[in-house]
């Protein structure tokens, strides 16, 4: 028969033995949820600017951290459905790529910290309550329409002086439409321009959007930030060939063959979205994680449209470029 104090010692034992146990049992890697606009393939770059900034930060994926994603393919309409399923695996952190992403992200969750990746406007859009004090679960980069659209132009009419009448290229079924158009007329002020918009909302109606340009008499054509156009670069590209019209959009239209590619740094947005990452990881609160405004913008210059065109790039506009496709 054991007696009533070997009974309470072993059981003393198991009290103490079973905390220990459990101290050493590995710490469950932190899921980290993204929305992407377009595919894997196309954003690997970024993917890997984001994962080098979280290593620099001790965030190794597959040991304290694991991605779950989700890519749009340049299809706007299913990110309501894609950022549900994320929401649903209820991530440390979601990462939402654009204002698109940022906004499907929003809807889906209250609660989950949620990181945007180069929202626009993020203010404008109701994202959050202000750059310095979010103030809900949103944090990340933003950046702003007019600062854009005035760097762009600014580009267009370094690089072709002589242009004064200009083509903008709009989708009416991107929300953010009415803010480019607007951000676009105010800064096209300062370099003396007047804008005129064109509108197609499926990539049958491009072919129609730049005859128009034809024979409205614009000198260039400036290219909204869109996934649809951006889907179709290289047709709208040489739709702008065709009508012989510079053209100017993102990177990827001007490594389809625009003559002008202009765009926040991606690379380096991409990685600064790491440090966001962190800070939520190690406690930090979105509602108090000031937005950073994205300054840092990338030109590309496409040598061989310009040829195509008869057009001449001033050699200090070359100098200048990021990255010259000849």
């Amino acid at each position: 028969m054991i007696s009533r104090r070997r009974i309470l010692a072993v059981l003393g034992v198991g009290a103490l033995a079973a905390p220990a146990i459990a101290r050493a049992q590995p710490a469950k890697p932190a899921r980290i949820a993204l929305l992407g606009l377009g595919t894997a393939e196309k954003t690997a770059s970024r993917l890997d600017a984001l994962r080098g900034g979280l290593r620099d930060l001790g965030d190794v994926e597959g040991k304290s951290i694991v991605f779950e994603y989700r890519w749009a393919g340049g299809n706007p309409t299913r990110l309501a459905d894609l950022a549900d399923e994320l929401a649903q695996l209820e991530p440390a952190v979601f990462l939402a790529e654009g204002t698109p992403g940022t906004r499907a992200a929003k809807r889906s969750t209250a609660s989950i910290p949620i990181v945007m990746i180069g929202a626009l406007d993020a203010v404008g859009a109701r994202f959050i309550s202000s750059v310095a004090r979010p103030g809900g679960n949103i944090t990340g980069t933003t950046l702003f329409s007019l600062e854009t659209s005035a760097h762009r132009l600014e580009v267009l009419k370094d690089t072709l002086p002589r242009v004064a009448q200009l083509g903008l290229l709009l989708n009416p079924e991107n929300r953010e439409t009415e803010i480019v158009r607007q951000a676009t007329d105010l800064a096209a002020q300062t370099v003396k321009m007047t804008v005129q918009g064109f509108e197609a909302r499926v990539p049958e109606r491009l072919e129609g959007a730049f005859t128009a340009m034809g024979r409205s008499g614009v000198q260039a054509v400036a290219v909204q930030p869109d996934p649809m156009f951006t889907a179709n670069a290289a047709s709208i590209a040489q739709l702008a060939v065709r009508q012989r019209l510079p053209s100017i959009g993102n990177r990827e239209f001007a490594q389809a063959g625009g003559l002008i590619g202009h765009e926040m740094d991606a690379i380096e947005v991409w990685r600064r979205t790491a440090y966001f990452v962190d800070k939520i990881l190690k406690g930090g609160r979105p509602a108090e994680m000031p937005v950073e405004r994205i300054q840092k913008f990338v030109v590309v210059m496409n040598l061989k449209t310009a040829k195509a065109l008869h057009v001449t790039i001033p050699p200090h506009i070359l100098a200048r470029a990021d990255e010259v496709i000849r």
